[in-house]
This record gives structure tokens, C-alpha cells and sequence, in this order.
């Protein structure tokens, strides 16, 4: 289990007095978030990796896109057409503020709708973890349909096999679920389809006072080219 859920106690699916929606926890967080997470060290990386393997102007869509920063803005700075979706008003506020050169929607991934053309790339970071696991893997699995063939799902995770479990993160009460990485790398390969390129387990400490260690899993993924098998990383 993460350090960031050590001593969290696992309360099952259903609701608890106090315990915050996504969009409410995120519309109370706002900039917070940015500060602690904005210079996130594997998430730049894999931003990096992916803009570098991406033709001009490719379509991208970010998944849970918080303020804009640093993902959609490095990406719009790139010159690609972003799409970022967030459950949050504040957040996608925060965002078309600060990352004119991007387009932002209040939406779930769970009903959002990609356009006909599909995405060449779609970035994930950690905007699943408050559903219940088996919405993330319909949520998975709908993200990888959107990419085009040889498109690129670049996402990250905390590795936790659990479920509906009561947590408190940056002070506000929440209630998430997840899968071991080994698990999390099982479905990007069976139920999405995917070729894993690379992945990498990491510990982060948010720069919030009093900021427990967090382990991450990043995995860069791709749909296989149309009419071949899928190219090298």
C-alpha cells in the first residue's frame, strides 16, 4: 500500500459524513494543488517523453486537468490542440485563466464525449482515483478507444490495492480506490488493449506542510499502428 494511505481505514463503497466529491475536494483545493504537486518530477518527465514523440499540432486530452499547470500548458506551448476536462468548476476556471492557448470543459471522463477523429494522445494523472475500480476500468477502457492507431496514453496512479477507502489528503476528507501496480499495468495491457512502453514506481512528497510521501506509478502506453504491430519505444 502507499505511505500516503498508511493508517487509512477502509470504510467500503458507500458515503460518509464529511467524506468530499471530486469536484467538491478539487473546488475547495484550487491553486493548493498546484503548488504541491506543480513540479512533480516523473509527471514533467513524462510530459517531456511524450511531446517529443508527438507530430505538430497532435490532439491531446487531458484527463482530470486541474489548474492547466504544468501539463496543458507545456503541451499547448508545444504547439499541440489540448482539451482538458476536469470534474472541478474552479479548476477548469483556474485553467482557461491560465492557459489561453488550450480549451477546458467541466466534464467527466465517464460521459465525455471525443470528437470523431479521436485524440493522437491522451494524458491521465491520477484522475481516477476517487471512483470506484470498476468505473476506472470503464473509464481505462473508453480513454484507450479514443486514441488513434499508434496514439499514446501517457497516465500515472498511486499503486494501492484498495477499495473505497476513507482518507484525509491535503486536510480534506476523501474516499479512493486503486489496484496494485502490477494490476494497474494488467489492465492498460488486457482490458485496454495497449502495449506498456515503459513504466517506473517513484515516491513524491507533496510541498505542503506536513506532506506525506506518496508513491506514484507512471506508464507510457500505445495503441497499436493500423495494419501492423506495434513500433519500439
Amino acid at each position: 500500500m502507499s505511505e500516503a494511505y498508511e493508517g487509512a481505514v477502509e470504510r467500503g463503497d458507500g458515503g460518509g459524513d464529511g467524506v468530499l466529491s471530486a469536484a467538491e475536494l478539487f473546488d475547495g483545493v484550487g491553486l493548493d494543488y498546484e503548488r504541491a504537486f506543480g513540479r512533480l518530477p516523473a509527471q514533467l518527465a513524462a510530459v517531456d517523453w511524450l511531446t517529443g514523440r508527438l507530430a505538430p499540432g497532435s490532439r491531446v486530452l487531458d484527463v482530470g486537468s486541474g489548474t492547466g499547470r504544468p501539463v496543458a500548458a507545456l503541451l499547448a506551448a508545444a504547439g499541440h490542440e489540448v482539451t482538458g476536462i476536469d470534474v472541478s468548476r474552479t479548476m477548469v476556471e483556474l485553467a482557461r485563466a491560465q492557459v489561453p492557448g488550450a480549451r477546458f470543459e467541466r466534464s467527466d471522463v465517464r460521459e465525455h464525449t471525443p470528437p470523431a477523429e479521436g485524440y493522437d494522445a491522451v494524458c491521465a494523472f491520477f484522475p481516477l482515483l476517487m471512483m470506484p475500480r470498476k468505473d476506472q476500468i470503464g473509464a481505462l477502457r473508453r480513454m484507450a478507444s479514443w486514441l488513434v492507431p499508434g496514439g499514446l496514453l501517457v497516465s500515472a496512479t498511486v499503486p494501492a490495492d484498495v477499495e473505497g477507502l476513507e482518507i484525509v489528503w491535503m486536510g480534506r476528507r476523501a474516499r479512493v480506490s486503486g489496484f496494485s501496480a502490477d494490476a494497474y499495468l494488467g489492465l492498460l495491457r488486457e482490458e485496454c488493449g495497449l502495449e506498456v512502453l515503459h513504466h517506473e514506481l517513484s515516491v513524491f512528497r507533496p510541498e505542503v506542510p506536513d506532506g506525506e510521501p506518496e508513491e506514484h506509478l507512471f506508464c507510457y502506453a500505445r495503441r497499436a499502428p493500423e495494419g501492423g504491430p506495434a513500433e519500439g519505444p
